[in-house]
């Protein structure tokens, strides 16, 4: 992984965002909102945005689950391919303790990528199944409490944060 290549892959995951959103926000501007201006939503989402629209909301729905459907599936499809690979190598490591250490190391990201992914899937999944309460709490485990576990998980993970937290610990029951 060469520096160039860490850049171009930075590039692209930029210019894919924002052309996605772009996307969205030309055809939201399309829209006609007559009634209240009230989202009914933690945070400013795009589909409690389009709910409030007086005008026809097909072509939205259509694009957010066409855009949606490749942003969730290759990445997925990536992830899976890649533990796949990591699961065979780890399987022919010949000590039990070197396949144990390697599978615990690779469970951290495998539970934040579940959860992240798990989550995500109300962009691609027949709105009308799911309640407003429900999308809610899957909207702020996607883009809430994925990103605060993250690094608790992968801190803990390392002996140095374990070590200073128990000191800190250590010294605050002493005060």
């Amino acid at each position: 992984m060469t520096s160039g290549h860490c850049v171009m892959l930075i590039i692209v995951c930029w210019l894919c965002g924002f052309s996605v959103n772009m996307i969205y926000s030309i055809t939201i501007l399309n829209l006609h909102f007559c009634g209240p201006n009230t989202i009914d939503h933690f945070y400013c989402d795009i589909l409690p945005l389009v709910e409030l629209a007086c005008s026809d909301t097909f072509i939205i729905h259509l694009e957010i689950y066409l855009v949606g459907v490749p942003i969730i599936f290759i990445p997925t499809t990536i992830i899976v391919m890649s533990y796949t690979y990591i699961v065979i190598s780890v399987l022919r490591i010949p000590s039990s303790t070197g396949r144990q250490k390697a599978f615990s190391t690779c469970s951290s990201h495998l539970i934040v990528v579940s959860i992240f992914y798990g989550t995500i899937f109300i962009y691609v999944a027949p709105t009308k199944r799911l309640t407003l309460s429900l999308r809610k709490i899957l909207s702020l485990l996607y883009t809430v409490f994925t990103p605060f576990i993250n690094p608790i998980i992968y801190s803990l993970r390392n002996k140095d944060i374990r070590k200073a937290m128990k000191l800190t610990f250590y010294k605050c029951m002493v005060w």
